[in-house]
């Protein structure tokens, strides 16, 4: 899928839940585990299937962003695991998102209109399971001033939360 098909998608996730009735009959949420929602939505090319979780604590405080963490499955185009971020804001071209979890840490490779992504799906994979066993993770990002940004996401619920969209996806 190219970078830009998966912006859209997800700019579209983001504004559909609080804003859209009508889009909303396309975006289902199939269920809560503690700090993680479970969401389908139907598209042309399929079915697509994702765990996603708002931070439970930002830094700075005093600035309030539509920070979200997705765990993505598409059938259709035989992707699943694919973990993407935004944190309310376009990343700075010259420093890396990072996200981390006790010593783990991972680097988003690709950087796009407010969205990162990694390109290996061995890291993606590797990091859904430091997710499953921790308790919290970090996202670490920088706005287009270079000022650093840290979001606090909780763990709990996610390996419920994962395993539905895993297997309302499968």
């Amino acid at each position: 899928m190219s970078i830009i098909k998966k912006t859209l998608f997800l700019s579209l996730i983001i504004l559909i839940i609080p804003l859209s009735k009508t889009y909303a009959q396309d975006l289902k949420k199939i269920g809560k585990f503690k700090d993680w929602d479970v969401m389908v939505i139907s598209e042309a090319s399929g079915k697509v299937c994702f765990a996603q979780s708002t931070p439970v604590l930002q830094a700075p405080k005093k600035n309030k962003r539509e920070a979200r963490l997705f765990v993505t499955f598409r059938p259709a185009e035989k992707i699943s695991n694919e973990i993407s971020t935004t944190s309310g804001y376009e990343f700075n071209k010259n420093n890396s998102v990072l996200a981390s979890s006790g010593n783990n840490k991972f680097k988003f490779d690709i950087k796009q209109q407010g969205f990162a992504w990694m390109t290996s799906n061995k890291k993606e994979n590797i990091m859904v399971k430091v997710m499953k066993k921790g308790s919290r993770i970090m996202v670490t990002g920088y706005n287009e001033k270079g000022s650093q940004t840290i979001d606090h996401y909780s763990l709990l619920g996610f390996t419920k939360a994962y395993g539905a969209a895993k297997k309302a996806c499968s």
